[in-house]
């Protein structure tokens, strides 16, 4: 969150309501699961430190102006039109570029495959956003869906959705040395400040995610290596 920002609230719209963006990455390993919102904030790597200054400068402002800001942390989210250096969008792809190959099986190549993350369909996050700022109620909410799943998960997923063997190979260069198992949320406050609750499965994120790439690869739009 941008200092100017909140600065031009305070001065020209201070009865706004600021959606301030963070990240469960805030949060660091967890120390006992599901993770809320009153985990202490121990970012491990520079885009986590960035986030954490943000947040806390937020609330900040909330605490010494009285402004109406809303602190929402995202889990894990994906869907169609993300990047492929995230999980979902990379393994997406891959299945999506053996489906236009006519490949079976199809090549599958991710990092550990038992490491569980918690996922959310980004239309539900984008979703919970809005309510948040129609709710108007100032504080740090979790977006998540209070699940977690694996890489392996993952492939048995989108063997399912599309119908076709996966040739699912762990590269050890992508294993991370010292890998957290498992993350996970919890949103109950989120739920009971707004009802929300996470609408789309996660089979149908994989599902309209590797259709996505379907269209991208046709259009030539899909550039770079697949297997990232």
């Amino acid at each position: 969150m941008n200092v100017n920002v909140l600065e031009a609230v305070r001065t020209e719209a201070p009865e706004a309501v600021v959606v301030a963006v963070s990240s469960n990455e805030v949060y660091g390993p967890p120390d006992s699961l599901p993770v809320d919102e009153t985990a202490p904030l121990r970012p491990q790597n520079p885009y986590a430190v960035s986030k954490a200054s943000g947040d806390l400068l937020a609330g900040f402002y909330a605490d010494a102006h009285g402004l109406r800001v809303v602190r929402p942390r995202a889990f894990n989210h994906a869907g169609p039109g993300q990047r492929p250096i995230y999980a979902i969008a990379s393994f997406t792809r891959q299945v999506a570029a053996g489906l236009e190959a006519g490949d079976e099986p199809i090549l599958l190549v991710t990092g550990n495959p038992d490491a569980r993350r918690d996922f959310t369909d980004v239309r539900d996050v984008v979703r919970a956003y809005r309510l948040l700022a129609e709710a108007r109620e100032p504080g740090v909410f979790n977006v998540c869906s209070g699940r977690s799943s694996s890489p392996r998960d993952l492939v048995a997923a989108l063997s399912a959705a599309t119908g076709v063997a996966i040739d699912h190979v762990v590269d050890p260069a992508l294993v991370r040395a010292h890998d957290v198992m498992e993350v996970r949320g919890s949103a109950d406050r989120l739920r009971a400040a707004t009802g929300w609750e996470p609408r789309i499965p996660l089979e149908q994120t994989l599902a309209d995610t590797v259709a996505w790439w379907r269209e991208e690869i046709r259009a030539g739009r899909a550039t770079g290596p697949v297997h990232e």
